[in-house]
């Protein structure tokens, strides 16, 4: 499916307390299939739709933020449901609040957003097998090398608002 297609999707927690609403195609989704998400989910990977968070709208229910540990040492703000504890987006130090890494499997319809990359493949399951057809590095990956240029392009009109909040964090 053309993700650039993608103009209205819906989502939320298990119990429905959270639901929510993005209105637009992400930046890229990726598939992290480090020990840190697979302790954190329970699960094999993680597959995280990053989005500007100002394209997430909430339509009901108001998110508990848990601060969690990250394997960068700055932690990750994990949105859960505070009624079924469900993770509906992380925000990481990097980024802070501007961006979202918004969790696939909370969407009512999760198969519109296959992963656009598998990464930190290096730490993955063995038994998991990796489709040939999308790209999956050992580690991290180049932004420049894997990102579609129109979600450059978006990550540019957000670039300063990161850059102040980075600024921001050293200061305190």
């Amino acid at each position: 499916m053309n993700k650039s297609n993608l103009f209205l999707s819906e989502g939320g927690c298990t119990c429905q307390f959270i639901r929510y609403r993005i209105d637009t195609a992400p930046l890229f989704v990726h598939c992290c299939h480090c020990r840190w998400c697979q302790r954190e989910t329970g699960a094999s990977f993680a597959l995280n739709a990053m989005i500007e968070t100002d394209r997430v709208h909430l339509i009901c229910g108001e998110p508990e933020i848990i601060d969690t540990p990250s394997a960068s040492g700055m932690g990750q703000k994990i949105s859960r449901c505070p009624k079924c504890h469900v993770a509906v987006w992380s925000h990481y130090a990097g980024s802070g609040p501007i961006l979202s890494f918004l969790r696939v499997g909370t969407l009512d319809n999760p198969d519109i957003l296959p992963p656009d990359i598998h990464i930190f493949t290096s730490s993955k399951q063995p038994w998991v097998i990796l489709p040939e057809d999308i790209p999956s590095v050992s580690e991290y990956y180049d932004r420049e090398k894997y990102w579609p240029a129109q979600s450059l392009e978006r990550r540019l009109k957000i670039l300063p608002e990161i850059n102040a909040y980075q600024a921001g964090r050293q200061r305190t």
